[in-house]
């Protein structure tokens, strides 16, 4: 090792220094150097923002609105969040007290987090899950315990998983439901299950519910929603999935007030506040932009349901995905690993999909494929796949 090698070691901290790169990152990075692909990785609409939500943020910069906010956010965005939540699903929360508006949903992972977590306190993290748990986990100073779920149950945590992974140390736990990558959701009913567990090792829930405007033939039931869950429950949404508004980096955290308040001592000293034009965006989606996110979760509904018959036809096993806009078929029937598929079929049919194991052990023998592009591009990406599982059977 080079002395300039020593030098830049002993400068970042061990907990910084141990942490992966993201997985999705190399064959985003991949794909990204060759031509013709058709990616189904990213986890983004390709629906551009709805012109109303635009139009209210030029509107805004036009009319001079380019101040600080409150460090909580726009009071006036605070309460129609709390309209929204308790319409939608059923859970009300105070807007001057429980609504923290924050820079996307995840600096409000990382705030719930660092506001919770002492050294050693433990954190049960339900798999497969978004790549960003564990090192966040670990950055707060926690110790990520890993839930199994799978394909024969729809990759829905169940009382027993929960129970036996559970420790002295155990301090919370954060799932994602409807979940990303897989694309399942959680019915009251299985939530009401993991309820007497909760409450008898007195767990704190870190709910990230980004999807959970994007379900297929039924509403989203929260965690929180359920009887003497809102005090336990740290519920995290935004506005990038529901609203096609990944770049304006908005979301926001709802928590009982003292654990509110724990989060937003780190947000004013990080963040400060919310971008003030994204603020102003997310107030006309919440006013105004029902008709274009239900038009946008139609669209996703067909083009799920095409890609799952797609790969039952293939011979790659699927569950459908009651929400978000993933697919997460097995390639176990193909013989090879799920690195291995995704990178041989990146370089021999050149589509980008994100190995399952990415998002964790749960997640080995599957990848996940977004549906989230156009219907061409999904029946270019899945002839090129049958091609490409054909040749290997071959």
């Amino acid at each position: 090792m080079s002395t300039q090698q020593l030098t830049v070691k002993r400068r970042l901290s061990s907990t910084v220094a141990s942490l992966k790169p993201s997985g999705i990152r190399r064959f985003f990075d991949l794909a990204a150097s060759m031509e013709g692909v058709i990616s189904l990785g990213v986890g983004e609409p390709d629906f551009v923002t709805p012109w109303r939500m635009r139009e209210a943020s030029i509107s805004s910069l036009e009319r001079g609105y380019t101040a600080y906010t409150s460090n909580a956010g726009m009071l006036e965005l605070r309460v129609e969040i709390q309209k929204y939540l308790e319409e939608r699903f059923s859970v009300s929360y105070h807007p001057e007290k429980e609504i923290l508006v924050t820079v996307g949903a995840s600096e409000a992972i990382d705030i719930a987090l660092r506001a919770i977590l002492d050294p050693g306190d433990e954190v049960l993290v339900v798999e497969p899950c978004y790549v960003s748990y564990e090192p966040v986990i670990r950055l707060a100073g926690g110790v990520p315990v890993f839930l199994k779920t799978t394909m024969d149950n729809q990759f829905k945590l169940t009382p027993e998983e929960l129970e036996k992974h559970i420790s002295p140390r155990t301090k919370a736990i954060i799932f994602c439901y409807p979940n990303n990558p897989t694309g399942s959701t959680m019915s009251a009913e299985e939530w009401k299950a993991l309820l007497p567990i909760l409450e008898k090792h007195d767990l704190l829930v870190i709910s990230d519910e980004i999807y959970a405007e994007l379900t297929y033939g039924k509403m989203h039931d929260s965690i929180a929603a359920l009887p003497g869950m809102k005090e336990r429950t740290i519920l995290i949404s935004g506005f990038s999935k529901a609203f096609a508004m990944t770049g304006w980096r908005l979301g926001y955290v709802c928590a009982e007030p003292e654990l509110l308040a724990g989060m937003l001592k780190i947000h004013q000293y990080t963040m400060l506040c919310a971008p003030t034009m994204a603020q102003m965006a997310a107030l006309e989606a919440l006013r105004h932009g029902r008709a274009d996110m239900e038009r946008m979760i139609e669209s996703y509904r067909q083009r799920r349901n095409y890609v799952v018959d797609g790969f039952q036809q293939i011979g790659l096993a699927c569950h459908e995905p009651e929400g978000a806009f993933y697919a997460f078929p097995s390639v176990a029937a193909t013989g090879l690993s799920a690195p291995d598929f995704a990178e041989r079929l990146l370089l021999e049919e050149k589509v980008a999909v994100v190995p399952g194991d990415v998002f964790g052990q749960s997640g080995e023998g599957h990848i996940r494929c977004s549906y989230a592009t156009s219907m061409e591009q999904l029946k270019k990406a899945l002839d090129r796949m049958e091609r490409f599982v054909q040749s290997l059977s071959k």
